[in-house]
């Protein structure tokens, strides 16, 4: 049964204090179909190319960026600057929002005004792919331009305020993929790379992809670690104090932490980052792999840790803060600590935490 616009805010004012993803997938709809069902009644429909949004959210000044896959939630206040590119990819490159844009994925986009705490306005900028998954949210916090706000709505306006979205079926996820046979020529490749950025087109190249890869290549260049090393990577960078850079990403969107974490605190599944700046929010239980990875530079091996679901779908990267911005004692620190790691040797732990926090 195909609910309407009318009957899904009917049901939606029912469950308002709900997540916007819970009540979606638990209704049978899609997140875009939801927002799409709130036009006229909150909502816009605004113009998704990146090109003519995201330039205009640089005025509204201090806000929340919120970048997500199914198991991880990646939050980070900051200003949007920077901005490059257009075509098949563009980028953020600020202070602290940090984002690497694919447009073709920037299918809709509205601006939402719906009420908040205590008789506020909450006001969102909400961007879906061609599947109706949401790709990247704008939040606006109390700091933000509320005048700036209005000025993007009229100026991005769509003259088609429909309050249905047409979205077709999320594609399968691929799983790991590779070719014994090119093992070797894959190997040569990745002991001559210069660059981290050239790894995809090599994986590509040889018909693989990243976790396929991984498990072709075997140490030294990909090892397994325990579904608890991610957890560890994150105590240990706190403990040490050493910054970090955190990217989680979907088809449409990566969006990168670089710099310190402070907090790290469980709930439940959840596993949480709550710095005044970020947070992240993950569900350890959904990792099914971790890899230790090595990828040769020209400033030296880039040491990452990465989490695989049971799909084999990727769920965050992380790397060390680069050397070029920071000293190179935190990224020694990190290497240290990453490769302690697969030697089995115990990383720093922080106090527990026993704040409760929903994510």
């Amino acid at each position: 049964m195909t609910l309407t616009p009318t009957e899904i805010r009917a049901l939606r004012a029912e469950t308002a204090k709900a997540r916007a993803r819970d009540f979606a997938q638990a209704n049978g709809l899609t997140e875009a179909a939801l927002v799409a069902a709130h036009v006229g009644h909150g909502a816009t429909c605004i113009d998704p190319a990146p090109t003519r949004l995201v330039p205009m959210i640089e005025a509204l000044g201090d806000v929340m960026a919120l970048t997500r896959n199914e198991s991880a939630v990646h939050e980070r206040r900051g200003t949007y600057t920077g901005f490059g590119g257009g075509g098949s990819a563009a980028i953020v490159l600020g202070d602290e929002i940090d984002l690497r844009i694919f447009p073709a994925h920037w299918a809709t986009a509205f601006a939402v005004e719906e009420p908040g705490e205590e008789g506020a306005v909450k006001r969102s900028l909400q961007v879906f792919d061609a599947h109706g998954e949401a790709v990247h949210k704008v939040f606006l916090k109390p700091e933000s331009d509320v005048a700036a706000f209005a000025a993007l709505v009229a100026a991005l306006r769509l003259p088609d305020q429909a309050d249905t979205v047409f979205t077709t079926p999320a594609p399968a996820p691929e799983g790991p993929r590779a070719d014994p046979a090119r093992r070797e020529a894959l190997l040569a490749d990745w002991a001559a790379m210069t660059d981290t950025h050239q790894f995809v087109r090599i994986i590509k190249q040889h018909k693989m992809n990243r976790l396929g890869a991984y498990r072709l290549a075997g140490a030294p260049h990909a090892q397994a670690l325990a579904r608890d090393a991610v957890t560890r990577a994150l105590e240990a960078s706190a403990a040490g104090g050493f910054p970090i850079m955190i990217f989680v990403g979907n088809r449409g969107c990566i969006q990168i932490h670089s710099g310190p974490v402070q907090r790290i605190v469980p709930m439940g599944p959840w596993i949480n980052v709550l710095d005044p700046r970020f947070n992240l929010h993950l569900r350890a239980d959904h990792i099914a792999e971790v890899w230790l990875v090595e990828k040769p530079t020209r400033r030296g091996p880039a040491v990452s840790i990465e989490a695989f679901d049971a799909a084999g779908e990727l769920i965050l990267q992380m790397f060390p803060k680069r050397a070029s911005e920071e000293s190179a004692e935190g990224v020694d620190q990190w290497n240290a600590m990453a490769r302690g790691l697969a030697s089995g040797a115990p990383a720093p732990q922080t106090p527990p935490q026993t704040e409760v926090v929903p994510a």
